[in-house]
Formats: structure tokens, C-alpha cells, sequence
């Protein structure tokens, strides 16, 4: 037998595994998770200037800059954070699903429709493969997602003990 088991694979290639992680690299939102240092911060900060013009209007009707400009700009910048986290929250999942679907000893799928859903089984060659793209390609991806929250929420606990300071 001269060809591989990979090319008898019954699953329809949109539902494959490696199709999906083909099309979330080439996604235009899922790309942001493996651009460069210098690009990914530039569309996190794009997304937290959004915010911010979006949160700082809400922040000026609780707390007036003049008055009270440290609890004004707290305020604005969990806002904004806010929205930074929804949208860092959409990558992290949808990365995270990518991963278990490569990492899944078999592939669920349905032939025709949501009532004929079948099972199959992934063979050796296919999952090594599937599990060396998660290991070096993916692994990262959400070990960076996972840095980017830990940075945000330990500037959203010091925002926090500065409120508190401020009384």
C-alpha cells in the first residue's frame, strides 16, 4: 500500500483539523495572535484607543477629569481594558479550539448535516503531525494570549490599589 492513510481521510476537508488552523492563520482577526511583537502591540493598542474613546465618555459622567482626573483615567483605562480583554478572549478561544482539535486522537464530523455526525479515527502519522503543530506553533500563540491578560490584569490590580489609595 503505496499511499498514505492521510489521503483516504472521509473527513470533508472544511472540517478537518489542519484546514481550520490553515484558516485561522490566514484570517484576518486570528492572524493578530502571530504577528510580530511590534504589530501585535499596535492592534492591541489600535483596540485600546477604541476603547478608551468609547469608555471615557462613560468615565466623565461618573467622575469629571477636572475634579477628579486619577479616578477619571482609572476608570477610562478599565474600560478600555475591558474591551481589550473581550477581544484578547475571542483569540484565546479561538486558538484553544484549534489546538484540541489537533490534539484529539479522532475528528468529529458530520457528512451531510448536524443528524449524521461520525467519528474518525486519526492515524499515527497524522496525529504526530497534528500534535508537533500544536507543540510549536500553537503552544506559543496561547502562551502569548495568556502573558497579554496577565499584563493587563496586573495593570488593572494597580489601577486598583491606587484607587483605593486615592479613597
Amino acid at each position: 500500500m503505496s499511499e498514505s492513510s492521510v489521503e483516504f481521510c472521509p473527513v470533508p476537508q472544511e472540517q478537518q483539523p489542519i484546514y481550520e488552523y490553515q484558516q485561522m492563520q490566514d484570517s484576518w482577526f486570528s492572524r493578530w495572535a502571530i504577528l510580530e511583537n511590534l504589530d501585535y502591540g499596535k492592534k492591541l493598542a489600535w483596540v485600546g484607543f477604541w476603547g478608551l474613546v468609547i469608555a471615557a465618555p462613560i468615565a466623565a459622567a461618573s467622575f469629571h477629569p477636572i475634579d477628579h482626573p486619577i479616578r477619571f483615567i482609572i476608570s477610562s483605562f478599565w474600560g478600555s481594558s475591558f474591551l481589550l480583554s473581550l477581544v484578547l478572549a475571542r483569540l484565546y478561544i479561538g486558538w484553544s479550539y484549534i489546538s484540541d482539535r489537533l490534539n484529539n486522537t479522532s475528528i468529529f464530523y458530520e457528512e451531510s448535516g448536524w443528524y449524521d455526525g461520525q467519528i474518525w479515527h486519526k492515524p499515527t502519522n497524522m496525529l504526530s503531525r497534528d500534535r508537533l503543530i500544536v507543540a510549536y506553533e500553537i503552544a506559543p500563540i496561547l502562551r502569548r494570549l495568556q502573558r497579554t491578560f496577565w499584563l493587563i490584569g496586573g495593570l488593572i490590580a494597580i489601577s486598583g490599589v491606587v484607587w483605593l489609595i486615592m479613597g
